[in-house]
């Protein structure tokens, strides 16, 4: 059993309220537009990361962290890119990927909006934590937390931070 922090779009700003919110969690879990290599140095220095470089990410973001992550965490394969869209309406760069060969975790970011959302079609959780940095039009900042068991998803919780 896992319990997971996700967040995403931090866009270089950087909240000590992450590691109050993720000092449960054993791992950390970031979807893009991280920003600045500090944010994830501090990240890693607390827990274990995995991580994805997103829109507003630059060299040095992209030479660290892939576009796409694919692994497998208790009996649960992840999938994690940040620009993703929704059940229904995947963006195009990773829709042929989910329809033929579906993870049971989604995660993404990019909207800025926190959305959870079980896609039947593909049996997928899929978890976009909203916006965790103050660059954007969002009203509420947000992180999630999730715990993974096997392949079960539970006690998943949703953070503002106001």
């Amino acid at each position: 059993m896992k319990r997971i922090g996700i967040l995403s779009d931090t866009h270089s700003h950087w909240d000590d309220r992450y590691l109050i919110h993720f000092a449960d969690c054993d791992e950390i879990w970031h979807a893009g537009d991280i920003g600045s290599e500090i944010i994830i140095d501090q990240l890693e220095a607390f827990r274990p990361v995995r991580a994805v470089y997103g829109n507003i990410d630059g060299a040095q973001m992209r030479r660290r962290f892939k576009e796409t992550l694919r692994f497998c965490l208790e009996d649960c394969e992840v999938l994690m890119k940040h620009i993703g869209g929704y059940p229904g309406r995947y963006d195009a760069s990773i829709r042929k990927e989910l329809y033929e060969n579906p993870p049971q975790l989604f995660v993404s970011g990019h909207s800025h909006i926190l959305k959870v959302i079980f896609d039947n079609k593909l049996n997928c959780l899929h978890i976009n934590p909203g916006a965790a940095g103050k660059q954007g039009w969002q009203l509420q900042r947000t992180l999630v937390k999730v715990t993974i068991d096997g392949k079960t998803f539970k006690d998943l919780e949703i953070i503002e931070l106001a």
